[in-house]
């Protein structure tokens, strides 16, 4: 769960980098950040809730990537700032997502 809710919380850093050109207000780095950085404070929280609660707050995330991504074009895939480009922050989103999923596969290998 704690992995998931880490995809979603980078994932939802990433909506505002790129497409409102900031970093969490106060209120969002509450609700984020310990799903971002992990660490003891995670282990201690990220316990107790199904599966289906970390799925769930993901499948939300994803949801408004996915209609916010439906509004740009191209040229804002080549937009950014100078550190990185739209284009590379969005790769990033996904080869993130793609080692923790590795990760995951994993873990059900060696629970099975």
């Amino acid at each position: 769960g704690a992995i998931i809710y880490h995809l979603a919380a980078t994932e939802a850093y990433y909506q505002v980098y790129t497409f409102e050109g900031r970093g969490f207000n106060k209120e969002e780095a509450q609700k984020w950040n310990t799903a971002l950085n992990l660490g003891d404070k995670a282990r201690q929280e990220f316990k107790g809730k199904p599966i289906s609660y970390y799925l769930k707050i993901y499948d939300e995330v994803r949801k408004k990537t996915k209609e916010l991504l439906k509004t740009k074009d191209d040229k804002w895939f080549s937009k950014g700032n100078s550190s990185m480009t739209n284009h590379w922050a969005w790769f990033h989103v996904m080869e993130h997502q793609a080692n923790h999923m590795g990760q995951i596969r994993l873990i059900i290998k060696r629970i099975n």
